[in-house]
């Protein structure tokens, strides 16, 4: 690049330029999950500066900073100007903890310029410390992405627009000389999607459970009930999925598969996982206020579960898989209670046991991939790689017994009540057996790729033990 040599510094920021995140919601994340208690002191922090509270997260809050979501086009491009001689900065308002992690990690910058426990260095901060370490009358370039930058490229030789949105490169292109843009393809409505895991909604269809056990699926209130807690139960899943892949996003980094995911691959901005989470729990709020009472507590104790087990429980061996296993009945349990039907002991003990057994088999498939990797442990969990044959015994247990409680339940003076021919059940209990057994070969063989109930959703085999199930239900009517 003939003549680059004699070009002025450039200073570069990091949050969503240099980086494809904010490491300021990152690390807060990681402290959630790994000192939830700390928590507690984020106000006085924030009450004592901003600057302050980058301080403090940082100080507790370690994040991979090698698995970052960096901004491969703009490094490629600093790689060439640093190729000239050109003297390149790290200009960030992020905490000084990581702006130097991440300056040793790219070998890219000469000087780092960041954020201190003292002083916050965004907007005119960071313009007088430039300027400070340059000189008040040398030139320079400037590359970041956010509107509160504009009085830096005001004062700029030339302007890099990274990651800007529309309105902030409006209003910067009349306001400086921009030089360069690098845009990131925007994450729509696909991403979203991905990113609420909208799929895994098909778990919520356990919602309609009671209205089948109790014959009443043609009921149209009923049905309305159950559409509308399944709705309800699906909003605030999808506020939790995002929840948990904010929490775990330096894990799915590691991982072969989730790190393809929305926040975790850079895809989508942090910030607005940030910002859907409340929403998402609004609108599950809202549409709960046309049911009883009785399914807010539910939904409220769903919620809560689902905190607890995202924060701290799925870190904990068994009780992560007990967890799972509640959360599932709990759909069941939901939709009783919008519906107002009455569930069975029968019913309860047997979705217990059978989810038991499910989520033993998802964390059999976590296993399976941690041996195929040659590791001890996935990241995030409390089993190690020899777990795997234990919990192969416990799941596919919890699984068989979960048909002796069929078997029961068939034995027993409530079957009457619903059925004509209540004899012609007994065939379930085979068609049960295989299922299990199926679902348990897959696991061990591999090919349990997601969650059981979402493969079983889309398992041809599956498939065909529910349409059998349902024809012998029909049958014993």
């Amino acid at each position: 690049m003939p003549g680059q040599a004699t070009l002025p510094p450039l200073a570069v920021d990091l949050d969503n330029t240099l980086v494809n995140s904010d490491l300021l919601v990152e690390s807060a994340f990681v402290l959630a999950r790994t000192r939830p208690q700390s928590l507690l002191k984020i106000p006085g922090w924030l009450r004592a500066g901003k600057s302050r509270l980058k301080a403090e997260i940082a100080h507790r809050a370690d994040i991979g900073i090698a698995d970052l979501p960096y901004n491969q086009p703009l490094i490629e491009f600093l790689e060439k100007q640093k190729a000239t001689g050109r003297e390149l900065i790290l200009a960030t308002s992020s905490n000084e903890r990581y702006a130097h992690q991440v300056a040793d990690h790219l070998h890219l910058f000469d000087t780092v310029l960041a954020s201190t426990a003292d002083v916050n260095l965004s907007g005119q901060a960071k313009l007088d410390a430039i300027q400070a370490h340059l000189g008040n009358d040398k030139p320079f370039d400037y590359a970041a992405d956010h509107d509160e930058d504009r009085v830096i490229w005001r004062a700029a030789r030339k302007a890099i627009l990274v990651n800007a949105s529309r309105a902030t490169d409006g209003r910067v292109s009349h306001e400086a000389d921009v030089e360069h843009r690098f845009t990131r393809e925007q994450g729509g409505w696909r991403t979203w999607v991905r990113a609420m895991r909208v799929y895994q909604w098909a778990k919520n269809a356990l919602i309609f459970v009671p209205i089948l056990a109790s014959h009443e699926l043609m009921n149209v209130s009923t049905l309305v009930s159950a559409v509308l807690a399944f709705l309800a139960f699906s909003l605030l899943a999808s506020s939790v999925y995002l929840l948990n892949d904010l929490i775990d996003v330096g894990d799915d980094r590691q991982h072969p598969n989730k790190c393809r995911r929305p926040f975790a691959s850079g895809k989508l901005p942090v910030i607005q996982g940030v910002l859907a989470i409340p929403l998402l729990i609004l609108a599950a709020v809202v549409i709960a206020l046309f049911l009883p009472p009785l399914f807010w507590a539910v939904l409220l104790a769903y919620y809560l579960a689902t905190l607890a087990y995202s924060i701290g429980l799925k870190q904990l061996a068994l009780l992560d898989v007990l967890t799972l296993a509640g959360l599932y009945t709990l759909r069941i349990i939901a939709g009783g209670a919008a519906t107002g039907i009455h569930l069975s002991f029968w019913l309860l003990a047997l979705s217990m046991s059978m989810f038991l057994s499910l989520a033993m088999a998802k964390r059999c498939t976590e296993l399976l991939l941690v041996a195929n990797q040659d590791k001890q442990a996935p990241r995030g969990r409390g089993y190690v790689a020899s777990d795997l044959a234990p919990l192969q015994s416990m799941g596919s247990a919890a699984g068989y017994a979960s048909v002796v409680i069929l078997a029961l339940y068939i034995n027993s003076p409530d079957i009457t009540e619903h059925y004509s021919h209540p004899a012609r059940i007994w065939l379930l209990c085979p068609v049960v057996l295989y299922w299990i057994s199926r679902i348990w070969l897959k696991t061990l063989r591999g090919e349990m790729s997601d969650d059981p109930i979402v493969f079983a959703a889309r398992d041809t085999g599956s498939r065909l033990c529910m349409i059998v199930g349902a024809v012998i239900m029909f049958m014993a009517v």
